[in-house]
This record gives C-alpha cells, sequence and structure tokens, in this order.
C-alpha cells in the first residue's frame, strides 16, 4: 500500500509538470525554461518531437550521471525520462490547451503553466521514487567538484541557455523569470507533499504496529 501511495503521487506530480511544460511550450514566443530552449530547438532544426527530446536529452544526461555518481540514478529517473516526454507529446497531440494569442492573456497562460511545473516538480520528487535526469545531473556534478548545488545549477543552465539560443531556440523575458516563480513553488510543494507522504508512512506503521501489538 505504501509503494502503491508513493506511485501515486510520482504520477500526479509528473502528469503535472508534463502539463506545466507544454502549457508553456504553447506561449514559447514569451521565452522558456532553458532546458525546454534545447529541446524546442532541437525539434526545429531535426525534427522528431519535443517530447522525443526531451526523452533523448535526458537518457544523455543519465549517462553522464551514471560515468559521475550512480547514487542518484533510479528506477524513478528513468521512468521521469520517459514519462515526461510521452506525457508533453500527448498533450500536444490532444491539443485542448490555449494556444498563443499575442495579447496579454497569454502572459496569464504561461504564468500558469510555471507555476503549474513548479507544483508539479516538487509533487514527484516528494514521493522518494528517484530524482530527474536533469536534477541528478547536477547533483552528481556538485558531489564531484564541491561546488554548491545553487552554482552548479546556474552554471549548467546558462550553459544550456546559451546553445538552445545559438540553435535558434524561443529566449525571452520569461527564460529568465522561471526560476523566480518556479523555484519557490517547487520548494513549497516538496515540502508540503512530503509531509503527506511521512504522515501516511507514520499511520500504516502505526496500523501495523497496533496490529502485531493485537496478535501478541
Amino acid at each position: 500500500m505504501v509503494h502503491v501511495f508513493r506511485w501515486c503521487i510520482y504520477l500526479l506530480g509528473v502528469l503535472f509538470f508534463s502539463l506545466g511544460i507544454t502549457i508553456a511550450v504553447n506561449m514559447q514566443y514569451l521565452g522558456i525554461h532553458p532546458w525546454d530552449v534545447l529541446n524546442v530547438a532541437l525539434f526545429d532544426l531535426v525534427g522528431l518531437s519535443i517530447g522525443s527530446w526531451q526523452i533523448i536529452v535526458s537518457f544523455a544526461l543519465i549517462g553522464i550521471s551514471w560515468v559521475l555518481d550512480k547514487s542518484y540514478i533510479r528506477i524513478g529517473t528513468f521512468l521521469n525520462a520517459v514519462l515526461i516526454g510521452v506525457f508533453v507529446d500527448i498533450y500536444m497531440w490532444l491539443d485542448f490547451l490555449p494556444t498563443a494569442t499575442n495579447t496579454w492573456t497569454d502572459i496569464v497562460v504561461i504564468i500558469v503553466g510555471i507555476v503549474i511545473m513548479g507544483l508539479g516538480g516538487g509533487i514527484y520528487n516528494s514521493a522518494g521514487i528517484g530524482s530527474g535526469p536533469r536534477d541528478g545531473f547536477m547533483l552528481s556534478i556538485s558531489d564531484k567538484t564541491g561546488a554548491s548545488i545553487g552554482k552548479v545549477r546556474i552554471i549548467t543552465e546558462s550553459g544550456v541557455l546559451v546553445v538552445g539560443l545559438l540553435l535558434g531556440g524561443p529566449v525571452f523575458i520569461f527564460t529568465f523569470v522561471f526560476t523566480f516563480i518556479q523555484s519557490p513553488l517547487f520548494q513549497f510543494s516538496y515540502h508540503q507533499m512530503s509531509r503527506v507522504v511521512d504522515t501516511f508512512l507514520l499511520s500504516r506503521m502505526n496500523k501495523q504496529y497496533s496490529r502485531f501489538n493485537s496478535m501478541g
């Protein structure tokens, strides 16, 4: 039951995170997250799909992390790499999300997308199934170099942004706004959902303990 609960939380978070990515990508002329700038640029240059590039880039990061530090790679890391890309493509294919209208409402929509991404990221990480490929990649670099996680994140995402920009990816104001909105929401949802998960686990342990005592 505990494992089922964790997996439900994980999948809920991944669904939300993928939804937020898709909403933001639909408003890409306003600017999107650096990693998505890269995925969109590769999609425009080579083809395939945005979700496919999400998967390809994620597995490349898993490969590097595997060499640097295997401790951050778990089953959830591989599932994250695949599921987010698949869900983004499914959302794109269903075509039910708002598209750009080049009016002020696009700003509201992309902010909603960023909020959903932040909440979704915190939710799936709180399940404890495994770090996402990007997080595992940056954590492994941090461990190997001794640099702070924040510094590694800034350097890594700046580098990804430059590559995506050079490849013609959509970079604009909201590319730089993402962190200021997404990170606090990620932290909030992560802590809140972690409490929910811990409370559930404690409740299950207490029930098992009570059952064991009654049998004794």
